[in-house]
């Protein structure tokens, strides 16, 4: 894989280009995509955005949201943007497995092939890129592009709110140990930029409807399960669950972090049926790498301390499955978190 940089040459004049996140968007994939649009489009590029799956109310206000096209509502007009690209540019995913259901259509565009990413082990499907296990988030590489390129006058108020939004987010509000000084001095550069960073906060955290906050009561007295032997935690929300409160895309983010507050729980897991599939967000403290973890029993993947992946078993078989994994590696979860 090439650098980003030596892409650079190949932009220099109006291309057609086309930046797809991946499945279930969250707001880092949405943000660095959206800020990636911005960009390209101040620079007179023929830009499309498209989302394999819808994304989370809470994401509608992001500047260009209403321009994304989502593949699972418009798979012909998606595949066309796909196809017409000259250069197509793949944010905050891996491995194009992570765009289904757009992933075939992904994988046979002529495209050009780029990614822009933080996640563990990309797979040798990218002509270039920027890859950087030790980012923040796919936002913060989007700003650190532009200013590679030598376009940092043209991060505007669209584009900065944008990558905030994706970095607040996977940095869990500037408290996981991702959160480094070049993060800091990044956020500090856009707000001296004018950057209001309050309303987002608002925007992303109360915006939600009732009927969320009384699911997370309710998940939380009913569906949690505490395993202290091992030091984990697991929350299962059963496809029931997500009829009954009427739950949204979006509605249950964030939900996995909720565990990691009980005092000397360094594993957190939560499983949710939807679409005949468990789909499972993992997250831990310390050492324990749920990367691996994700890997090893989900088919998934992602970070040290946090991870996803998914599982085509019932909710109960998968259950079963996780406990096993928390026997098999109750060596790892007993040893003591380091005090700071």
């Amino acid at each position: 894989m090439k650098p980003i940089l030596e892409l650079l040459p190949l932009l220099s004049r109006p291309r057609q280009i086309a930046i797809i996140m991946h499945q279930k968007p969250d707001a880092d994939a949405m943000g660095s995509s959206l800020a990636l649009f911005h960009y390209f489009q101040l620079k007179h590029h023929q830009v499309a955005v498209v989302s394999p799956t819808l994304y989370p109310d809470f994401l509608k206000w992001m500047p260009g949201a209403k321009e994304v096209i989502i593949y699972e509502l418009h798979p012909e007009k998606a595949t066309e943007a796909l196809q017409k690209a000259e250069i197509i540019f793949c944010m905050d995913f891996n491995a194009f497995h992570r765009a289904r259901p757009a992933d075939a259509a992904l994988a046979q565009s002529a495209g050009i092939k780029v990614i822009i990413d933080h996640h563990l082990q990309p797979e040798p499907v990218f002509e270039y890129g920027l890859s950087d296990v030790q980012a923040s988030s796919t936002a913060e590489l989007v700003y650190e592009v532009i200013i590679g390129w030598g376009d940092k006058s043209l991060i505007n108020n669209e584009i900065a709110q944008c990558i905030y939004a994706g970095t607040m987010t996977d940095t869990g509000s500037f408290r996981f140990a991702a959160t480094s000084a070049r993060v800091h001095r990044m956020v500090a550069d856009l707000m001296e930029h004018g950057l209001r960073h309050e309303p987002i906060h608002q925007a992303i955290y109360d915006n939600f409807l009732e009927n969320r906050l009384r699911f997370l009561g309710y998940v939380l007295s009913n569906r949690m399960e505490v395993f202290y032997e091992y030091n984990a935690a697991l929350i299962t929300v059963p496809a029931s669950d997500v009829r009954k409160f009427n739950l949204s895309s979006g509605d249950t983010e964030g939900l996995v972090n909720y565990p990691l507050s009980i005092q000397g729980i360094k594993l957190s897991a939560l499983m949710v049926e939807n679409h005949q599939e468990i789909r499972i967000s993992l997250r831990s403290k310390g050492d324990f790498d749920v990367n691996e973890f994700a890997r090893k029993y989900f088919n998934g993947g992602g970070h040290l301390n946090a991870a996803g992946g998914r599982s085509t078993d019932s909710l109960e078989a998968t259950v079963a499955r996780f406990k096993k994994a928390l026997e098999e590696n109750k060596a790892l979860l007993e040893k003591p978190l380091k005090n700071p």
